[in-house]
Order: structure tokens, then sequence, then C-alpha cells
């Protein structure tokens, strides 16, 4: 049966006006990646909170900012009525701010950092706007660039090195932000593709359950919203225990 489309995503609010800035930051999941950086920085042997706030800024405008603005940039799959020319704006100005950041911590801490830097850039680029034919973009690259990658970042930046508890957290937000990938594709692709959805389970029992989208995506968008709430709240735990 057709139904009225749903939104594009479950934080998404109403298009138009602020409302879409609000919805083009993806704020759960948002929170969720910039958890990583909390991570990093909290099994680092030395807890620098200065530091802390600068890369968690980085990241913020990056990812948070930047890969999302490109994202909006490649067929409109929030639905935003954001322009062109301000979306651009907006990727530009955040990746560039985001590097800079990196740079004047590289050259005040350690230099290695300008890695971390370029590569993040690049990714952030490359992943978004599926260049070289998508390679960068899916699969193992999600996981990897969103979910280890900051760990090890924040990690490094602190430590200057990188020793076992930074590959454990990488391991545990690489396999954290694979599951999100598996949960939220199927999600995606109801909210943002299927106009309609017709079927029904029969039970063991002989009663039946009816198919609708609503119950194609309850139950991984459920677990969304707790593992963005569990990784936050993991990383908090951290953080006051540094704190302590």
């Amino acid at each position: 049966m057709t139904a009225a489309r749903p939104r594009p995503a479950f934080y998404a609010l109403r298009s138009g006006g602020w409302r879409d800035y609000v919805t083009l930051l993806h704020p759960p999941y948002t929170l969720w990646h910039l958890s990583y950086v909390a991570v990093g920085a909290a099994l680092a042997p030395r807890m620098d909170w200065a530091l802390l706030g600068w890369t968690t800024l980085a990241f913020a405008l990056a990812m948070g900012v930047g890969a999302h603005a490109l994202d909006e940039l490649r067929g409109r799959p929030l639905q935003t009525r954001i322009s062109r020319p301000i979306l651009v704006a907006l990727a530009v100005t955040s990746i560039s701010t985001a590097s800079a950041i990196g740079i004047a911590v590289a050259v005040s801490r350690t230099l290695w950092l300008l890695v971390f830097v370029a590569v993040g850039a690049s990714l952030v680029v490359a992943y978004n706007l599926e260049l070289f034919e998508g390679r960068f973009h899916g699969g193992l690259w999600f996981p990897a660039a969103w979910g280890a990658f900051p760990v090890l970042t924040a990690y490094f930046a602190s430590a200057h090195t990188l020793h076992g508890a930074a590959f454990a957290g990488a391991a545990y937000a690489f396999a954290s932000s694979w599951a999100q990938r598996r949960l939220s594709t199927p999600v995606r692709l109801v909210r943002r593709r299927v106009v309609a959805v017709e079927g029904r389970a029969e039970l063991d029992d002989g009663t039946t359950l009816p198919l609708d989208a609503d119950t194609l995506a309850a139950v991984p968008e459920a677990a969304l919203k707790a593992l963005a709430a569990a990784t936050v709240l993991i990383a908090v735990a951290l953080l006051l225990l540094r704190a302590g």
C-alpha cells in the first residue's frame, strides 16, 4: 500500500529555514562520532583537556559540518532547502578551518600530526563526494574513516605515538561504526527511496502481521538510537574517570 513519504531521517526536522541546518548536522550521528575523539583522548597516558577541545572542534567542523554539507550536495538525501552555494561555502570553510586547527596543533605538538590532518581532509572529500568512482565510499571505509580514525588521531595528538590501548579503542569504534552502517543502510532505503510496501508475515500459530515501511524501519532504527546513546555514554564515562 502507498503511504505518505516519511522524513528522510528520524532526526530530520520539517524542511525550511533554520531547521534545515539542524538536520544537516545529523545531531545524533555527529555526537556518536565525536564521542570517538573523546575515547581516544581519554585512553592516552596523559589527559590534555585543551587539546581535546581543539581536536573535538576540528572533527566537529570536518565531519559534522563539512562532510554532511558535501553529502547534501549529492542528491539532497536530507531534502533540505539550503542553496548549493551555501552548502559549498559551509563545506569549504569548515574543512579548511578544521585543517588549519590540525596544522596549528601539529606545529605546537608534533609534525607527525600533519599526516593525520592530510588523511582526514582527503577522506572527508573523497568519501562524501564519492571520488575515484566511489572507491573510498561504503564498505569498510566508513567504519575506518568515521570510527577508527578519530580514536587514533585523538590518542596520537596527546601521546605522540600509538599503543595497544589506541588500537583496542580504534577496534571498538570500527566495530560500532560498522554496526551503524549495517543498520542505517536499510533504514535509509525505506525512508528515502521506498514509495510503497505491501505484504504480511504469517506466524506458525496462524496469525498474520502486516508489513509496511514503519515495520521495516522500526527495529534497526531503535537499535541505532540505542547505539548512539551508548557510544556517547561510554565516552562520558571515560572523561569522568580521567577528570577524577
